[in-house]
């Protein structure tokens, strides 16, 4: 059965930095991503790396995220940096087998259940 369990959302102050973690269980995944969902809004591409480190980004974070991947783990990690409240959301850990870099939800599925993050002013 394949799983996907983030951790590390929270609270923190504008500027602040926060990592997350998605521990995926039941199988390997080439591409592992991270989405976030604000209220009221679509859900939206945030990260997603591959197999071999190959990494892309949302314009919006570019610059201030990292993602990253410990194959031997079977975890990937967002490190962020420099939060804005605009980065309040849930953020969402995704996983797909395609090898291809996809930035839209629907390519992925395999999903955890989300961490909250806010970022306060």
């Amino acid at each position: 059965q394949v799983q996907l369990v983030e951790s590390g959302g929270g609270l923190v102050q504008a500027g602040g930095s926060l990592t997350l973690s998605c521990a995926a269980s039941g199988r390997t995944f080439s591409m592992l991503g991270w989405f976030r969902q604000a209220p009221g809004k679509e859900r939206e591409f945030v990260a997603v790396i591959s197999w071999s480190g190959g990494t892309r980004y949302a314009d919006s974070v570019k610059g201030r995220f990292t993602i990253s991947r410990d194959n031997g783990k079977n975890t990937v990690y967002l490190q962020m940096n420099s939060l804005k409240p605009d980065d309040t959301a849930v953020y969402y850990c995704a996983a797909q087998n395609t090898g291809i870099f996809m930035t839209h939800a629907a390519a992925f599925g395999s999903w955890g259940q989300g961490t909250q993050v806010t970022v306060s002013s």
